[in-house]
């Protein structure tokens, strides 16, 4: 995918993501606390099974189990020396999942630490990191890159810089909210969306921290400032904690619909779901924005 064929796809009408994937993959048996891309890794068919679930229920995108396989974060389970062969078995599977009838994007996040002055992370360590996982993820074959759930603009802005240096493929960047639109890092999402519009980004917006019923002011405040594609891809609400420390989602899948089409009509027109939600929420998504 390029930058132009998304823009031309969006002009059919919005782009549907996936929805959550690590508390599916919790419901699944994976322990709390695992590298979730080496317990993908090494129980494929509970991603199979979920990604044909979102295709079948109206992704138009899906994403690959990346999320979190960088050799900065990977080094923290003792598995840098893996980086490459997970990053390309888990975009493997996605494709098999996906099956020619979703796109697969490759997904990429913070490391977590905040960059110099104010934390250890240096620029150089993060690009090579994120360059390192970018090229493997293209010649994987994935069809675009998605940063998501980052907490501060300033690391997000290395992802583009690493993309750019490798590949031509758009990147979606999502970042981690209050329900104000402030970030966790400092800043604001509508400064942040700016910058990395004029940076390069193919599309910008949200994704976990909050519903969707929280949201529609901040999608709205984003769209007023940039130019490119929305992307809104809330949680189920926000949860509660079980006495066994677990997060509880309430939101049904309905009523997340709903929400999620007033989130279309104040701008967003890439949408999906994150934590807590199901492929049930994205077949409802589809629904209602048909």
């Amino acid at each position: 995918m390029t930058k132009q064929e998304l823009l031309d796809r969006l002009k059919k009408g919005p782009l549907i993501l996936d929805g959550a994937t690590g508390s599916n993959l919790m419901h699944a048996g994976m322990p709390r606390g695992t590298c979730t891309e080496k317990w993908v890794a090494e129980h494929p068919d509970v991603l199979l099974q979920l990604q044909k679930a979102y295709t079948e229920a109206g992704s138009d995108i899906i994403y690959a189990p990346t999320f979190m396989a960088n050799r900065v974060s990977l080094r923290e389970h003792g598995l840098a020396d893996e980086t490459e062969s997970l990053n390309k078995s888990l975009v493997a599977l996605s494709k098999k999942a996906a099956d020619g009838r979703a796109l697969v994007a490759g997904d990429l996040t913070t490391t977590g630490k905040m960059m110099e002055p104010m934390g250890p992370m240096s620029y150089e360590t993060l690009y090579e990191a994120y360059r390192e996982q970018i090229s493997y993820l293209a010649e994987a074959g994935v069809d675009l890159l998605v940063a998501e759930t980052m907490l501060a603009s300033n690391e997000t802005m290395v992802i583009l810089d690493a993309a750019a240096s490798v590949c031509e493929l758009p990147v979606f960047c999502t970042m981690t909210i209050e329900s104000d639109g402030s970030l966790f890092f400092g800043g604001n999402i509508y400064d942040a969306a700016e910058e990395l519009e004029a940076m390069g980004a193919a599309a910008v917006g949200c994704n976990c921290s909050t519903g969707p019923d929280q949201l529609e002011a901040v999608i709205a405040g984003i769209r007023s400032r940039v130019n490119i594609p929305v992307i809104a891809k809330p949680n189920a609400g926000m949860p509660s904690i079980s006495e066994t420390g677990e997060s509880v989602y309430h939101m049904e899948a309905e009523e997340f619909a709903r929400h999620m089409k007033v989130l279309h009509q104040a701008g967003a027109s890439i949408l999906g779901g994150c934590c807590g939600t199901t492929p049930d929420f994205i077949r409802e998504l589809k629904k209602a924005l048909l």
